[in-house]
């Protein structure tokens, strides 16, 4: 197969859309072109002064990026293809990429820019289907983690908190007290499946888009291609209009529209179950329990951190654990773990955490409101370095919250119980 060559089109041709932790985003605006047409340009991001102490060949053929072959063997197991983003390689030009910096490095927020640069050493992208371009609006949701944990293997000091408010909702008023702006949205209300619910969890987003002037990443608007700002007076006037608002652009009378829009979307879509499906059976021990299964075995001992002496997983092993997955994992004893099975229970935390920090990007099949589409994005793959980071941030998102003044309860509604599991997978599995 011949790979797409950037290339065959000019930096200027590309505009910068948005970006996340690893990953920048630039929409295709120029001349007709059957390749590039209709489709984003992903390229990896690299701190600054990484470039000069990260070794990394650009004479020699790089591997394609690792995100279209996880999604390719593994995602594709587990997500319908319809909800899902065409994925293709295109083959990079350092000058290319330098003179994209250039031009578009300046549209970037000035807290990005201040911490990663695109990775000009990069020989390999990552086309993908333009979600926000072509259409009149187009709404990114991350919903982040859809459930409260078990009680097993919790320990004594966190089991009451952890069963009783989220992980998303701790994680915000510890955020809050490090100076970061806060915000009501509670992700347990949006995979509730109520209405009433949803409709709040949706007016909370709304709320935290508008107060944080779109700084905060669990909802971005897309407005004819660009990212909206609360305060871009056209862009607000065109959502009003989309929303039959019409020249109204009260922002409560807005919020409305958009919730109970929003709200009928996700509950017409098996996307959101989907989600809080992968994410509580893959991390079925909570990040204790999996710390204690790695101290206990062989593999790990009380001065490692979680994961260090792991190995990252072959893309063959990938698929063998997507086997076991949907084959074993859910006739297993998960209150009793195995230490043979540390390394599968390590692979499936990292899967977890893939669903946990997806977003969901949502635009309507026409120019009117009333038809939707709904396509899962982000979906890297983690690393098990990272595994250490996150137990110490489980830690202290923790103790944190013990002596928070203000103490939520979030419901779990789809909670199930452990026998429970295999009969709702089954029943998620027919939209595969």
């Amino acid at each position: 197969m011949t790979l797409a060559l950037i290339t065959e089109t000019k930096p200027e041709d590309w505009i910068y859309v948005s970006e996340g932790g690893a990953t920048i985003v630039f929409s295709y605006r120029g001349p007709h072109n059957v390749q590039f047409s209709d489709q984003v340009l992903r390229l990896r991001k690299v701190p600054h002064g990484s470039l000069n102490s990260m070794l990394l060949d650009t004479n020699t053929e790089q591997p394609d990026d690792p995100m279209t072959t996880f999604q390719e063997n593994i995602i594709s197991k587990l997500v319908p293809s319809e909800f899902l983003p065409s994925l293709v390689v295109v083959v990079l030009d350092e000058g290319w990429l330098r003179s994209l910096i250039v031009l578009r490095d300046g549209d970037r927020p000035a807290e990005r820019r201040q911490t990663d640069q695109i990775d000009i050493r990069r020989n390999k992208g990552v086309l993908a289907t333009d979600l926000i371009g072509g259409t009149p609006i187009a709404i990114e949701v991350k919903p982040k983690w859809g459930y409260l944990p078990t009680e097993c293997h919790l320990s004594p000091e966190t089991v009451a908190l952890k069963t009783t408010t989220c992980r998303f909702c701790m994680h915000t008023s510890f955020r809050m007290k490090q100076g970061d702006i806060g915000t009501t949205y509670c992700p347990l209300d949006l995979f509730s499946r109520d209405e009433m619910r949803v409709r709040k969890s949706l007016g909370a987003l709304w709320a935290g888009w508008y107060e944080s002037r779109g700084s905060l990443n669990n909802l971005r608007l897309f407005v004819e291609g660009r990212m909206a700002k609360p305060d871009d007076d056209h862009s607000v006037q065109l959502l009003a209009r989309f929303f039959a608002a019409g020249e109204s652009t009260d922002v409560q009378n807005l919020r409305e529209l958009f919730s109970s829009t929003l709200a009928q979307v996700l509950l017409d879509s098996p996307i959101l179950p989907l989600l809080s499906n992968l994410q509580r059976t893959l991390d079925i021990l909570d990040i204790e329990g999996l710390s204690r299964l790695y101290t206990q075995s062989s593999s790990g001992s009380s001065c490692d951190s979680l994961g260090s002496s792991i190995p990252d997983p072959s893309m063959e092993e990938w698929k063998d654990f997507v086997e076991v997955y949907q084959s074993d994992h859910h006739s297993w004893d998960h209150t009793v773990p195995s230490p043979g099975h540390l390394r599968y229970y390590l692979m499936a935390y990292l899967l977890s955490a893939t669903f946990k920090d997806c977003s969901i990007i949502i635009r309507p099949k026409s120019a009117y409101v009333g038809s939707f589409d709904a396509t899962i994005i982000d979906m890297d793959i983690k690393s098990m370095d990272r595994l250490g980071k996150w137990e110490r941030l489980d830690r202290k998102i923790v103790e944190h919250y013990k002596s928070s003044a203000s103490q939520r309860r979030c419901i779990d509604s789809q909670r199930v119980s452990q026998s429970g599991y295999t009969h709702r997978f089954e029943e998620l599995s027919k939209w595969r």
